[in-house]
């Protein structure tokens, strides 16, 4: 037997042992159970028996049901059959009988730049099911065919015997596993057997997930070549960092100010062909692990596995700036695909739907509108008066006020900081009145910042203008300039939308303050949601899943603004106190059926940490 087989068949041996866990558990449960009754006087055992065994045998398998109880998340997504994409289930067809197995039951295409393989397991993987295939739409549009294959091969894989007879068993596990320990609550009394158990289960499992995933590679670089296969395996983590600063510097910013672009996977398009050198850049970095129970070994030794004689290096091959000429024939519409993943993956609900070069125009200025109300109300504090616009500002400016508030406000600065603390105000403010009076534009770029531009296009200097009314003394000559190109200092603001909050994460049945509450997680404050009855726990994840489209009546938006701090409650029951600044305190404190959307205890622990340390 080869050293692959015997790691397949230990871990295979260490997965059901998490059932045999869970039985003794419950053995022992029910032994103590059974001996108390024996003691107990006849008529006390009979009428003392069901409520007992409820209160006890009953409570400890409600709570190890829970434990090993795991949900497959399914990504957002639009289905692809044979027939819409006959080439794509080619492709498919034949990577499965590369790898020797069967092909998915299904393909869709998700927003994120993935390549992954669901399967419907029963019994923690023990038992498999149907399997679904979820591959990105950035790898359609940036691929060729050669890396895509190698991927679709390398996933399929997973379910290959070549690694021994118990591998596909041992995969589906160790996946089913790793979803399953992060989600046993620290409150489940039937958690920290398995949670301890799960830790000399994984060391069991390191050396076959380490075979197993290079056996993958190895089935890949066979099927497709070892240089498409070398180019998927540096290209994946570069490409998904690229989406993740996309959606950060280009999406996000417009999303909360309530816009949607009408073409969101074109805007990738463009961004992964301008920004070249950050993709090459990412390519040269080692990926950063995905948790404890990811099963890749690290890129550079599954680079020097399938290429031993000499490292491996990007070739022409591994820069997909624009998509291959035969990838977009996979799918013969790929911009209508991507037009109905949009509408799946990106929902615009309430948000207006502009072109691309509006909507970064429109999130730029939204941006500088609420950083300039926020700069305002600070002037005004500072002032002892209302300040309420660029005319205002100059005033202060013109008198003298504006360095005196700028001490007030930053006390300790040296002359040169407080000075350039004044400039950027001042620039903030004459870009604003610009934009307002119609004299000036954005001009957008997908290699860099965008600019402030004149209306025709021409190079308006606002930096020297707000420097020099940064100075008393030539305040005047600034109005007067500004008066002559047009702009209008008492312009009004337009019609900006409130800042849309991104949900980072949720919690289902807490309590706060007593109250059974859920809570989702966003990046502006926190939304705490009636809760539902108990048996509801479904319910209550779908309904805090969609919240974001459909607010519950009732539900409180607790802004991080208004959080003066916030404090740990120590003792065996975890629980939050978050002070606010109008003299009202929340408490929060989990329960024994409290869950979580995904990633949402991370995303707590997130808040918990930015709320303490910026208050």
């Amino acid at each position: 037997m080869s050293n692959g087989a015997r790691a397949a068949r230990a871990s295979a041996a260490g997965l059901a042992g998490f059932l045999l866990v869970a039985g003794l558990q419950l053995a022992v449960v029910l032994l103590v159970l059974w001996t108390v009754l024996t003691l107990l006087p006849s008529e006390v055992a009979l009428r003392a028996g069901v409520p007992l065994s409820i209160a006890t045998f009953g409570a400890a398998g409600y709570a190890t049901w829970r434990a090993l109880h795991t949900r497959r998340r399914v990504p957002a997504g639009v289905a692809v059959t044979r027939d819409d994409a006959p080439r794509l289930w080619e492709l498919a067809d034949r990577a499965a009988t590369a790898a020797g197995v069967r092909p998915p039951d299904s393909i869709t295409v998700v927003a994120d730049a993935t390549v992954v393989l669901g399967e419907r397991t029963r019994l923690l993987g023990l038992l498999g099911g149907a399997r679904d295939l979820y591959l990105g739409l950035p790898l359609l549009i940036a691929w060729d065919q050669d890396r895509l294959r190698a991927v679709l091969t390398h996933e399929l894989a997973h379910g290959s015997s070549r690694s021994g007879r118990w591998a596909p068993l041992a995969y589906r596990g160790r996946v089913a596993v790793g979803r399953m320990v992060p989600r046993i609550s620290r409150r489940n009394p039937a958690g920290a057997l398995l949670r301890a158990y799960a830790g000399w289960y994984r060391r069991i499992d390191a050396p076959f997930s380490r075979e197993h995933e290079l056996a993958a590679d190895r089935i890949a670089a066979e099927h497709a070549g070892v240089g498409p296969t070398v180019a998927a395996l540096r290209d994946l983590p570069a490409l998904a960092g690229m989406q993740r600063l996309f959606h950060a510097e280009y999406v996000g910013p417009g999303w909360q100010a309530g816009y949607v672009p009408d073409d969101v996977f074109g805007g990738l398009l463009r961004v992964l062909a301008a920004r070249s050198a950050d993709l090459s850049r990412l390519r040269a970095q080692e990926p950063e692990p995905s948790g404890p129970w990811d099963t890749h070994p690290p890129l550079a030794e599954r680079l020097a596995a399938l290429t031993p004689a000499e490292p491996a290096e990007p070739t022409a091959s591994t820069e997909p700036a624009e998509p291959a000429e035969d990838t977009p024939d996979l799918v013969p519409d790929l911009p209508k695909l991507g037009r109905a993943l949009q509408d799946v993956a990106f929902p615009p609900g309430e948000r207006t739907v502009v072109s691309w070069d509006e909507f970064l125009s429109l999130a730029r200025t939204a941006e500088m509108e609420r950083e300039a109300e926020a700069a305002l109300a600070t002037v005004s504090r500072a002032v002892g008066s209302a300040v309420s616009g660029p005319e205002q500002v100059l005033d202060l400016a013109g008198d003298g006020r504006l360095r005196e508030a700028a001490g007030t406000i930053f006390p300790g600065g040296t002359p040169e900081e407080t000075t350039a603390r004044i400039v950027d105000l001042l620039g903030l403010m004459l870009a604003l009145a610009a934009l307002r009076s119609g004299v000036v534009r954005w001009r957008h770029s997908w290699t860099g910042a965008a600019e402030v531009v004149g209306a025709d296009g021409a190079y308006l200097n606002l930096a020297e203008l707000a420097a020099a009314a940064a100075d008393p003394a030539t305040v005047a000559s600034v109005r007067e300039y500004l008066e002559k190109i047009g702009v209008d200092l008492a312009a009004p603001a337009g019609a900006v939308a409130p800042a849309r909050a991104q949900a980072l994460g949720g919690l289902v049945n807490l309590t706060a303050d007593g109250e059974r509450t859920d809570l989702l997680i966003t990046d502006l404050g926190l939304h705490l949601v009636p809760g539902l009855p108990r048996g509801r726990t479904a319910e209550a994840r779908r309904r805090l899943a969609r919240f974001a489209t459909a607010p519950v009546e009732g539900s409180r938006f607790l802004p991080f603004a208004d959080v003066a701090s916030i404090t740990a409650l120590s003792g065996r029951r975890r629980g939050w106190v978050l002070d606010l600044r109008d003299g009202g305190s929340v408490t929060l404190r989990p329960a024994f059926d409290t869950e979580e959307l995904p990633g949402g205890w991370s995303a707590w622990e997130d808040a918990v940490a930015f709320l303490a340390g910026t208050r």
